[in-house]
């Protein structure tokens, strides 16, 4: 066991700092660690753009450390994996051997392959957080592909298996993990991404959206002052279904277009993680456009890029509801997002949300179909009271089961007892 000391040094090693679910639950975990005792904490990561980033990587709160970044990302837009594999591996390296470093403690997420390293060369104890096994992150569309995963695939499993303990973010998550690793005999235990509540309501909003490149901004967000509108937050990836939302949201539009909102009133605004160094950001952004111009909604249809703290907080709190469409998601920070601003959520009905969303009481989990969500649309605009009233509900339960007190004291514990 660590010893109990009133300081331990805690390494966290994370392949991207960037701006997504995943990076925003690693932050909290350091700044957790940080607050509970006096740890002290560095992050390591193989890139960190402090213009595409949460603020606490990049104003002095944590310190971070960039190495393993030489080595590119991918090959030709292929061999992603392998390429991530040896980032981390390159930074591990730099942590036991260059460093100057001893840490008492090793935090690593998403990539377990430099988890053997730390057993072998360090006397440090390892903490794996995984969020969803990589190996059913990716597509076996070829005899080739499917070839190509099954080291992988095994060697995931081995590395994951060398922590010392792992963690989940959800029951979900859980019972996919010991369908996956059926050879790992220790279940994991599930520590839930939270909202920061304390630095959420710090946050100043601003919708000053003179960032965003101009092809993007299909007509002025400032002009959302006055209107209703459905918000949409995540990366610009096919598996986050955004269509889905853009294809209710049609639908909503034509059946409500002689109804008591007027076509012209209700808008759909897509906010999210964008990187033009990734061939499916670039691609499925502009998918989305030609969609929305299809449906003749290019002036309702706002698709924002890369949004900072400041104008995420605005839109959290001025839009009428928030839309979460990925389905089969391990968790899901954002409806926790939605809910804490005080807004009903419209969330599929599998994965994460089924644990953070209660139906008709905090929003609406709906069957993942176009017909679901466009009259979940409908009942958020017209019963306004409920859905108050649900924005109400939502931000209780949030404060009581997902925010940073409770999570940083539990996982002061789990490192403690490591």
């Amino acid at each position: 066991m660590v010893k109990d000391e009133k300081e331990l040094n805690i390494a966290i090693l994370h392949p991207d700092l960037g701006i997504g679910g995943a990076e925003r639950l690693i932050v909290d975990l350091a700044l957790g660690l940080k607050s509970v005792g006096n740890n002290r904490i560095t992050m390591y990561t193989s890139r960190h753009d402090p213009k595409r980033c949460f603020k606490e990587t990049s104003n002095g709160e944590l310190d971070v450390q960039v190495t393993g970044g030489y080595f590119p990302r991918h090959i030709f837009n292929r061999f992603m994996v392998i390429c991530a594999i040896i980032r981390n591996i390159l930074a591990a390296l730099y942590i036991i051997f260059f460093s100057g470093q001893k840490y008492d403690v090793v935090v690593l997420d998403q990539i377990s392959a430099s988890i053997p390293l730390f057993k072998l060369f360090t006397n440090s104890k390892v903490l794996f957080y995984c969020h969803f096994p990589d190996k059913l992150l990716t597509s076996r569309t070829s005899l080739i592909k499917r070839l190509y995963r099954i080291p992988i695939d095994l060697f995931e499993e081995f590395t994951t298996g060398c922590a010392n303990q792992v963690l989940v973010n959800s029951n979900f998550t859980s019972s996919i993990y010991k369908q996956s690793f059926k050879h790992l005999k220790n279940s994991p235990s599930v520590l839930y991404p939270i909202i920061n509540t304390n630095e959420f309501d710090k946050t100043k909003q601003s919708h000053n959206f003179s960032n965003q490149p101009i092809e993007n901004n299909l007509i002025n967000p400032i002009k959302l002052d006055d209107k209703e509108f459905f918000l949409s937050i995540n990366r610009y990836e096919r598996k986050k279904d955004l269509k889905l939302a853009l294809d209710a949201f049609s639908v909503f539009i034509s059946n409500n277009e002689s109804g008591s909102k007027g076509k012209d009133e209700i808008y759909l605004v897509f906010a999210g993680g964008y990187d033009t160094g990734l061939k499916e950001n670039v691609e499925h952004l502009q998918e989305l456009k030609d969609k929305a111009k299809e449906y003749g909604l290019e002036n309702r249809v706002i698709f924002l890029i890369t949004i900072n703290e400041e104008q995420k907080q605005w839109l959290l709190l001025n839009c009428c509801c928030l839309i979460y469409t990925p389905s089969f998601e391990h968790f899901g920070i954002t409806p926790l997002e939605g809910m804490y601003a005080g807004k009903p959520v419209i969330a599929v009905n599998n994965g994460g949300p089924l644990e953070t969303v209660v139906d008709g009481k905090t929003g609406y989990l709906c069957n993942p179909t176009v017909k679901d969500f466009a009259n979940a649309f409908n009942k958020i605009i017209n019963d306004p009271n409920n859905s108050k009233k649900m924005g109400v509900n939502g931000k209780q339960r949030v404060n009581d089961k997902f925010s940073f007190k409770p999570f940083a004291q539990n996982l002061n514990t789990i490192v403690k007892k490591l």
